[in-house]
Formats: C-alpha cells, structure tokens, sequence
C-alpha cells in the first residue's frame, strides 16, 4: 500500500574518513570507525528503501551524488540549523510545509531498528499525535509526529544521557507511542559483543 502522506526521514553524516562516528573512533582508530559507520548506512539503506512512502535524506555537509542513496527512492537535502535539534526541526517543518502528514526521523546507525519497527512507528501514529523510540543511553533512536511540535527540539543537551526524558517532559498530558527501547551505537562498548562488527575490529 502507497503512503504518499507518510514521510521518513533519514538524517546522515557524509561518510569521510576522521569526521564520523568520532567518539567510537577513539578506540577502535579512524578507518574501522568509517567502515562501521559505511556498513550501518547501508543497512539503514536496506531496512528503508521497500517503504513506500515518501524519504528524504538530510546530509550533514552536502549532497553526494552517486552514492548508496539512489535518486529514484531518496531525495536529497542538507541539514540545515546550529545545533541537532534546530536542523531536526527545520527538516520536521520542511515536510509538514509541503503537505506531509506523519513524519518520522531516524538517524543512520542504528543496527537494532529493521522495516518492521519502522512500519510499527507509523502505525503509531494512526492513534497517536507523537512517537518515540528511546535509546538504551537515554536519548531516541526515533521520532515521529502528526502535529509539528518546536518545544521537543529545544532545551536539550544533545548527545547526552538526559535527552529522552527531556524529550517526554515536553511530551507531559500529549497522546504520544513508545517503541521497544533499543541499543544506539556510538561507542566501542555498544558493538564490542555484537558478532558482525568483530570483521571491522580485526584491522
């Protein structure tokens, strides 16, 4: 089924060597940080390019053409805004501006979420005005909406451990969905025990 209406999405950073995923690199060296972070976009790529539903994808620098992200399924922007929660929001009323009614946002390495829980999130918001899946660290993995709310993106401390109670605070008395909470990955403990990343980690 087509959800024209629906709209995913998909906040990355340009995969460059030394600029992502930089507090994992720190153990495990900038290369195999890079090779993580390439293999976890093409995952994010595999568990959302079936959706049938809008999906953007929001670079963190600029857009690459040519790159894992076809045209013909993604189109492509630059975030823009100081801080992660200004560049959220603007991408948030970018999409209800042009007529989205549900939006979701994900970032790009998560390699606990998969189709399903995307399709669960959206099936949330049939009943709900907002969703939240909380990261095992204390921020979100995800968050959707039907009602474009500024408040959720303001006051936080981003990439810190106070982000997802922050977030439901400015939620208190609203109709909002939780997901299953989920494990994010940013540093070398979150894949140490995790089979697939031990290839990465041999370098």
């Amino acid at each position: 089924m087509s959800h024209p209406k629906d709209l995913l999405i998909i906040f990355t950073r340009n995969p460059e060597l030394g600029r992502c995923k930089t507090r994992l690199a720190a153990t495990v060296g900038d290369v195999s940080a890079l090779n993580i972070y390439k293999f976890l976009l093409n995952h994010t790529k595999n568990i959302t390019r079936d959706l049938n539903i809008a999906k953007w994808v929001y670079y963190s620098d600029d857009i690459w053409e040519n790159d894992i992200w076809d045209r013909s399924v993604y189109e492509k922007k630059v975030q823009s805004g100081n801080d992660l929660g200004e560049r959220m929001s603007n991408a948030f009323r970018e999409g209800f501006n042009v007529g989205h009614e549900k939006i979701i946002i994900i970032g790009s390495d998560m390699y606990d979420l998969n189709q399903n829980d995307l399709l669960e999130a959206f099936n949330l918001l049939d009943h709900h005005d907002y969703v939240i899946g909380p990261a095992i660290d204390g921020g979100y993995y995800l968050l959707g909406m039907k009602v474009f709310n500024p408040a959720v993106f303001e006051d936080k401390i981003w990439g810190s451990d106070t982000v997802l109670e922050d977030t439901i605070q400015d939620l208190n008395n609203m109709n909002y969905g939780l997901l299953a909470a989920k494990n994010d990955i940013d540093y070398f403990e979150d894949i140490k025990d995790i089979e697939i990343f031990r290839t990465f980690l041999k370098n």
